[in-house]
């Protein structure tokens, strides 16, 4: 299986001298040519070696339908020429933040770990948006069981949310559909402004098996 990401040096790059290193992890959807790709240039402006990089399935990558790869992002920056081992941390955007929060707990070759607009996205998938739906929850698990049933059956996937196959510019009238915040800022930056063809907008029903039983806030007494 192949990963891509972007390798983001400091303009002064040296391979005799040792720097801080930073892989960042894009948000539910994203891709590296997105947010997570303009934070590692920040970064790498402020004299950090960065990497952005496509979780498998996603964008550039190959892979099946999962989470984050982020320890074998974490690998291949480590083997980068100047990383120093010991000054390695972790940023996560948005979905990438909770997943990295796990990685972190469990992985100690992250120095420090830092989230932006940290979303608990096995928490959302099954209580819903600010646990607006807790009495749907077996519903839910049953179809995602249903989905996995008939994908083993059938080979045939199906999802949940609409996949932007173009830029999309959204009137007022549709985005005052959408809540407002994080879900209509959201629509705005990934299907308008953004907007990128190698982007997910929609997630597998049957994924939702994975995500409702993983939860940030479990054992976070690992973080350290």
């Amino acid at each position: 299986m192949e990963s891509v990401a972007n390798l983001y040096l400091p303009a002064d790059y040296s391979k005799d001298k040792t720097y801080a290193a930073i892989v960042v992890a894009h948000p539910n959807g994203g891709v590296k040519e997105q947010v997570s790709g303009l934070f590692a240039q920040k970064l790498a402006e402020a004299g950090y070696i960065s990497l952005a990089y496509d979780a498998a399935y996603q964008g550039a990558s190959e892979g099946m339908p999962r989470q984050t790869d982020l320890p074998a992002s974490l690998d291949y920056l480590l083997s980068v020429n100047g990383v120093d081992p010991q000054r390695v941390g972790a940023l996560g955007i948005c979905g990438g933040g909770g997943y990295t929060l796990q990685t972190a707990k469990s992985d100690k070759q992250i120095k420090a770990v830092v989230t932006i607009s940290m979303f608990n996205t096995g928490r959302v998938r099954r209580n819903s948006f600010k646990d607006a739906d807790m009495a749907n929850i077996q519903k839910r698990l049953t179809e995602a069981s249903e989905a996995r049933e008939k994908f083993a059956t059938t080979g045939e996937v199906e999802y949940i949310g609409q996949l932007f196959t173009r830029r999309t510019h959204f009137t007022k009238e549709e985005l005052e559909k959408i809540p407002a915040g994080l879900y209509r800022d959201g629509v705005q930056y990934y299907g308008d402004t953004h907007y990128h063809p190698n982007a997910q907008s929609r997630y597998t029903t049957m994924s939702l098996l994975g995500l409702m039983t993983f939860d940030v806030d479990n054992q976070a007494d690992l973080l350290n």
